[in-house]
C-alpha cells in the first residue's frame, strides 16, 4: 500500500513538472488580420518565454514558407483572395508546439457595375422552381428543385414548351445541371452526390460523390473542368472524368466576401453567378476568385410582378444560361413565368 502511495505521489510530481515545462514556453506570431491582394506579407515569429527552441515552420495554407530568422515573406498572390489558415510550428526537445493564425485578403480593385435592358421575352414555366439552366445546341435545357418538383427538362425556347422530361425520385431535391458532350451533370442538394444522364435518353449512366463541398447548388463547366457552387463563398472546381474537386477559390470584392453564390455559368472566361435572394449576378474570375464585375437586375423582379405575385425570399432571380454562337444571355427566376433575354450594360 505504502509503495502505491509512493507510486501516486511520484506520478502527480512529474505530471506537474511537465506541466510547468509546458507552460514556461509562451511564443507570439505577428501577421496582418486583413491585406489585399498583389500585397507581400511579413510572418514573425516571436518567443516571449523559456528556453530556445530549436526550430521552427511556417505555412500559409498547405504550402511551406522560407522560413530565415524567424520570419518569412508571403505574396497574396499565391493565396488568392478569402481567409487563410497561416500554421507556425515551433519545435522543442520531445513536443511541437502549433499556433494558428488567419488572414483575409481582399480585392485589390472596386469591381464593374452594369445594369442592362431586355432584348427578348420568352414563356417559361411558372411552376418551374429553377436550379439550373443550359443552352445546349438550339435549346433550353433545366434542372428544377424540391422533393417531387426535380424534374430534368429539354425545352424549346420560342415557345416554352416542354419536349422531353426526366422526374427525379421523390428523396431527392434537385439543384443546378451543365452539359459536357452528350452528358448532363446534374446535382442533388443534400444527398451528397450528383448524378450523369444521356443527353439523348435521359437515362442515368452514372452518379458522383461530393468531397470537400458537401451540398450542391450550382453547376457550370469550362473546356476542362466542372465548376460547382456549394451555397457558400466558395467555388470548386472538379475533374471531368473522376469527380474529384482538385481546387476551390473564394469569392470577395474589395469590402466583403460573396456568400450563398448559387446557379452558374462559365460565359467567354468568367464565372457568372447568381447568389441566393439577391437579384444581382457577380463575374467571377476564376483563377483567383475576385469579382469582376456585378450585374444588377432589381428591375426584373420589377417587371415579373406586373403579371403575376411572386413570394418574397423564395421566388428569386435564379438561372443564367448562354447561347455562344449568337451571344444571347438568358435569364429566369424560380417560379417566373418569363424567361428573359437580356444585354448587359456598362454602367
Amino acid at each position: 500500500m505504502k509503495l502505491i502511495k509512493q507510486a501516486s505521489i511520484f506520478s502527480l510530481l512529474l505530471i506537474m513538472l511537465n506541466s510547468c515545462g509546458e507552460a514556461s514556453y509562451r511564443f507570439k506570431v505577428n501577421t496582418p488580420s486583413k491585406t489585399t491582394l498583389g500585397e507581400t506579407i511579413s510572418i514573425k515569429f516571436e518567443q516571449l518565454e523559456g528556453k530556445k527552441i530549436d526550430s521552427i515552420q511556417i505555412f500559409a495554407g498547405s504550402r511551406k514558407l522560407i522560413a530565415k530568422n524567424n520570419a518569412a515573406s508571403l505574396n497574396t498572390n499565391d493565396l488568392g483572395v478569402g481567409k487563410h489558415l497561416i500554421k507556425t510550428l515551433a519545435f522543442m526537445p520531445g513536443k511541437v508546439k502549433r499556433i494558428n493564425n488567419s488572414i483575409e485578403v481582399f480585392s485589390n480593385k472596386k469591381y464593374e457595375s452594369y445594369t442592362y435592358k431586355i432584348v427578348n421575352v420568352f414563356p417559361h414555366d411558372p411552376k418551374a422552381f429553377t436550379q439550373g439552366l443550359e443552352f445546349h445546341n438550339g435549346f433550353l435545357y433545366e434542372t428544377t428543385g424540391r422533393n417531387g418538383q426535380s424534374w430534368l427538362r429539354k425545352i424549346e425556347l420560342e415557345t416554352g414548351k416542354v419536349l422531353q422530361q426526366y422526374d427525379l425520385s421523390d428523396k431527392y431535391f434537385g439543384e443546378g445541371m451543365t452539359i459536357v458532350g452528350n452528358q448532363i451533370f446534374w446535382l442533388t442538394w443534400k444527398a451528397g452526390k450528383g448524378f450523369i444522364f444521356d443527353i439523348d435518353t435521359f437515362k442515368i449512366v452514372k452518379e458522383f460523390k461530393y468531397q470537400e463541398s458537401i451540398e450542391g447548388w450550382g453547376l457550370t463547366h469550362s473546356d476542362n473542368e466542372l465548376i460547382k457552387s456549394d451555397g457558400t463563398n466558395k467555388i470548386w472546381f472538379l475533374n471531368p472524368q473522376n469527380h474529384k474537386e482538385e481546387r476551390s477559390v473564394q469569392v470577395y470584392t474589395d469590402k466583403i466576401t460573396l456568400e450563398k453564390l448559387n446557379e452558374l455559368e462559365y460565359i467567354n472566361g468568367k464565372i457568372y453567378a447568381n447568389y441566393w435572394q439577391k437579384p444581382f449576378i457577380a463575374i467571377i474570375n476564376p483563377n483567383n476568385g475576385v469579382v469582376d464585375g456585378v450585374v444588377e437586375l432589381k428591375g426584373l423582379v420589377t417587371e415579373i410582378k406586373k403579371t403575376q405575385k411572386i413570394v418574397d425570399g423564395d421566388d428569386v432571380l435564379n438561372g443564367i444560361a448562354f447561347d455562344k454562337e449568337n451571344n444571347r444571355l438568358f435569364v429566369t427566376g424560380k417560379n417566373w413565368g418569363k424567361l428573359f433575354e437580356i444585354e448587359i450594360i456598362k454602367k
